[in-house]
């Protein structure tokens, strides 16, 4: 009978020493998901609540993505204008008066006609048609309906309007020119020399198999490509080098539209990164 209740009472205490531990490893994971969990409430808040969340400004829908991309049916060949499931109507590169029209003497690299990620971004940026002008609005219809929401307004930010000769040139070559594919696999050292000197040196490497270049920002790990680092986009041009193809400064070389972290009382949002001491522009003008 002894030997019995100290049997039972210490099954009682192993059974309480092991709920104790399967508490504490549910609160661990509970601790580490609502870790997860938070971090990517975080991440997903840089777009959800920003100036690039259009779903306040209508009833028609909650949806946040959809007035730029669509998980169906998205634009294609031209029109995709370099951007993933683009849901918008791209404007007409020939619209635009570009900043190569001032002929600015120090101006030393060549602009193409407007395009890649720069006419995504102003499809909406230029003012010139309501932001719910969509491929496809929210839902199954796989129709474009309108959502009431109007034009970009206030100038001149964020409204660039289609006049582009007072603001940072885009879709112009990197660093004045000079930088090409010799090497058959599209890596390896640039064939040429900078046009301009007063730049920062690209690195060029492979993305999803692509040619790609970008400049690493004082903020990035420097290894790799990577959101911070400032974002070159490579486009060709009959009239430019033989069409050959290389590094172009668009809207997305600075600017992240998924990143509105950025702002605060030295830097505005969606930049790559934070602007303090123009650290921005110095990324790729040594200056």
């Amino acid at each position: 009978m002894i030997l019995s209740s100290y049997n039972n009472q210490l099954a009682l205490k192993l059974k309480g020493a092991l709920e104790n531990v399967i508490k504490t490893r549910n609160l661990a994971g509970l601790t580490v998901g609502t870790a997860l969990f938070l971090t990517s409430i975080g991440a997903n808040a840089q777009v959800v609540g920003s100036a690039h969340d259009l779903s306040p400004d209508t009833t028609g829908t909650d949806q946040v993505c959809a007035f730029c991309h669509t998980p169906h049916g998205a634009a294609t060949g031209a029109s995709a204008a370099g951007v993933p499931l683009w849901n918008k109507t791209l404007p007409n590169p020939a619209t635009y008066t570009r900043y190569s029209t001032l002929n600015t003497a120090t101006l030393d690299g060549a602009e193409t006609e407007v395009g890649s990620v720069s006419l995504a971004c102003l499809s909406c940026h230029d003012g010139t048609q309501a932001r719910d002008v969509l491929i496809n609005s929210p839902g199954s219809g796989m129709t474009g309906t309108a959502l009431g929401v109007g034009a970009m307004t206030g100038t001149p930010v964020p409204v660039l309007g289609t006049d582009l000769t007072d603001d940072h040139p885009v879709s112009i070559q990197y660093a004045g020119g000079g930088y090409l594919i010799s090497d058959p696999d599209g890596v390896g050292t640039n064939a040429g020399a900078l046009g301009d000197p007063d730049f920062a040196a690209a690195t060029k490497g492979l993305v999803n198999a692509q040619p790609n270049w970008w400049v690493d920002s004082p903020v990035g790990a420097g290894t790799q490509r990577e959101k911070v680092d400032m974002l070159l986009y490579a486009r060709s041009d009959p009239a430019l080098d033989g069409g050959a193809l290389q590094p172009f400064v668009e809207c997305g070389s600075c600017h992240d539209p998924h990143n509105a972290s950025t702002a605060g009382a030295g830097s505005v949002a969606f930049l790559r990164i934070q602007n303090s001491a123009s650290q921005i522009c110095t990324t790729c003008h040594t200056k």
